[in-house]
């Protein structure tokens, strides 16, 4: 029996790094995970070496329809997140100058954008499952910044100020709990 037994938790960015050793472990400690990764080969591939009771799904965090599709699955599966890990996350580096506008997007719609998608999902699911917690990934350069970083450096600010300001409007709830 795990301290996580009958628990789900959704871990988005799931399939390598540290979003594969938080599904790792959070698997080993009895939680039905689902991962994500954006190619559905990479996130099934993980989920079947992981195992246990981990499932692998597609989905890009920059698309709110998908992230959408993909809470919805997880409540039609298993009755709502209780765990959410917002781990997705891209680098793209270079001057403000030299940095194609597309790259910067992608960094701000991925590393910000995608964790309020999901934020914005899970929390009427925590709540209705009577509390849940949320984890958002960030960096030290949400703190430092870094020359030829600016979207990167921009994004985890960007996030470090939106976990700040989601825990003051959710620290009283009974649920859901954000730890930075």
């Amino acid at each position: 029996m795990g301290a996580l037994d009958g628990k789900v938790a959704v871990i988005t960015g799931g399939n390598r790094g540290i979003g594969r050793g938080i599904a790792e472990a959070l698997t080993q400690d009895g939680a039905r995970v689902v991962l994500t990764a954006r190619s559905a080969a990479a996130a099934e591939q993980a989920a079947k070496e992981i195992g246990g009771d981990t499932v692998g799904v597609a989905c890009d965090v920059r698309s709110f329809e998908l992230v959408q599709r993909l809470f919805g699955e997880v409540e039609r599966r298993t009755g709502g997140v209780d765990i959410l890990v917002n781990n997705a996350g891209i680098g793209i580096f270079g001057s403000v100058v030299d940095l194609d506008p597309e790259d910067w997007r992608a960094t701000i719609e991925t590393n910000l954008n995608g964790v309020f998608y999901c934020c914005h999902e899970a929390i009427p699911q925590m709540k209705r499952r009577g509390g849940g917690y949320i984890f958002n990934i960030s960096s030290l350069a949400g703190k430092n910044p870094m020359m030829n970083a600016a979207a990167y450096n921009a994004s985890k600010f960007g996030l470090n100020g939106f976990s700040e300001a989601l825990m003051m409007e959710v620290r009283y709830d009974e649920h859901p709990r954000l730890l930075p």
